[in-house]
């Protein structure tokens, strides 16, 4: 656990996790975060923090909100969209993250 963080938040650095609190973590916050993994995997890391990075800067131009920026973080929008679904990981498809880069 970690004190820096804001409650609520869990941060994924190269496949560990860093929250403030735990308690609220559940087996599907932990499948949003495997999907986390499965993108940082398939990018080589580096590049998944820099893309991610990237757009988010883009998404706050273009919705100037940060919340909504994160929201619509294409790795972000695939994690949230699958993560209730515990066999997702299973039959995800390589670079799944892309079909989420439109609106």
């Amino acid at each position: 656990m970690t004190r820096w963080m804001r409650k609520g938040y869990c941060l994924n650095l190269f496949g560990l996790y860093f929250t403030r609190d735990a308690s609220w973590i559940d087996r599907f916050v932990i499948n949003h975060e495997r999907i986390h993994d499965a993108q940082q995997r398939e990018l080589l890391y580096l590049p998944f923090y820099l893309l991610y990075i990237i757009e988010w800067l883009f998404r706050l131009l273009q919705y100037r909100n940060q919340q909504m920026a994160y929201e619509n973080i294409s790795f972000e929008r695939e994690a949230y969209a699958r993560g209730h679904d515990l066999g997702y990981l299973s039959r995800r498809r390589r670079f799944a993250w892309i079909h989420y880069l439109r609106k």
